[in-house]
């Protein structure tokens, strides 16, 4: 039995030559720019982590030997208030009264130092609560951070228009991490020119002034004096009630703050701005310090405004040292340039 094939006819094919085949496009693929990341927040010193439960003993001492000076101030004014009633009745009670006053007076002394520890601990906890709000979009902490943010500043009368409309925002829907960042706008960020002008301020003054000085010992007095009195405008600056414990607190978290950062390192990208400006590169020795001096007293101040500010400012848009160093260098005064 045989099976019947079908077979296709004999045809012609035409070869086209290679340039006039037609070339296949290759397909194009598009990638979209990725979105930008929102930017966390650092804070600038975090919180000491006491994990061991050894006792202080430093700190037991200092407490026990100043215990025992109170007890002692107390029982010498007892005595000498005693010894005043047995000559005069009159000095007496005169001695009494100047040792209420002067009771009085340590008692208030020792509730500003409290009032000043506890307010700096406060901004601590602000900064802990606006950078969680940030980084995590978290509403609870965002209204821990606005609510005391708007409580920090609410008896300023330089923040009260600004507060004022502020709470025009309270009904809008918004993120979290962008409630926070109004916040700062509205009550923060004009602060931060004041801060810029108290730092500028400050470092001037000790460029000049350490140039002249005859001594060293006073140089030393004097750049002291003015970082911890430019710490102490900052502090009350940002809402802070620089008392003398939170002074030297609040300079030990400066310091830490430039520890971690490296920022005591000057380079030569600086001191050029001084040594390569005609007559004054040929200045004395003496410039060079207080143009060194005024450039630390800038990097200090710079480390109090992240130290102080109560929402953590993003690192792209922090201030640089090197447009304080640039007025230092011009010897140009901020506050002229505005008027």
């Amino acid at each position: 039995m045989t099976t019947k094939t079908d077979h296709r006819a004999p045809q012609a094919f035409k070869l086209e030559p290679e340039s006039t085949k037609t070339k296949a496009h290759p397909t194009k693929i598009e990638f979209t720019a990725e979105e930008p990341k929102q930017e966390l927040a650092t804070i600038p010193v975090p919180p000491e982590q006491r994990l061991s439960m050894r006792p202080r003993w430093g700190f037991i001492l200092i407490s026990a030997l100043a215990t025992l000076f109170a007890f002692w101030l107390g029982l010498s004014a007892v005595q000498i208030v005693e010894d005043f009633f047995l000559k005069s009745v009159l000095m007496g009670y005169l001695a009494l009264g100047v040792a209420s006053v002067a009771g009085f007076a340590a008692i208030a002394i020792i509730f500003r130092e409290i009032l000043g520890l506890v307010r700096l601990r406060r901004i601590e906890h602000l900064q802990l609560a606006a950078s969680h709000a940030i980084n995590q979009d978290d509403a609870a902490s965002a209204n821990v951070a606005t609510s005391g943010l708007k409580s920090l500043y609410a008896n300023r009368s330089d923040t009260a228009w600004n507060l004022k409309n502020l709470n025009l925002h309270a009904g809008d829907i918004m993120d979290p991490r962008d409630r926070v960042r109004l916040a700062e706008r509205y009550l923060v960020d004009p602060l931060d020119e004041i801060a810029h002008r108290i730092i500028a301020k400050r470092a001037r003054r000790v460029t000049l002034l350490t140039t002249v000085t005859p001594a060293a010992a006073l140089d030393v007095l004097f750049v002291g004096a003015q970082n911890l009195a430019m710490l102490r405008e900052i502090a009350s600056l940002y809402g802070g009630r620089p008392s003398t414990l939170a002074t030297f607190k609040l300079a030990r978290m400066v310091v830490s703050h430039l520890a971690v950062a490296g920022g005591l390192a000057l380079s030569d990208n600086f001191l050029h701005l001084f040594v390569g400006k005609g007559l004054l590169g040929r200045l004395s020795a003496r410039f060079g310090e207080g143009a060194v001096n005024g450039i630390l007293t800038a990097r200090i101040g710079l480390a109090a405004r992240d130290v102080c500010r109560p929402i953590p400012q993003e690192q792209s848009k922090r201030e640089k040292l090197s447009s304080i160093v640039k007025e230092l260098a011009n010897f140009s005064d901020p506050n002229k340039s505005e008027n």
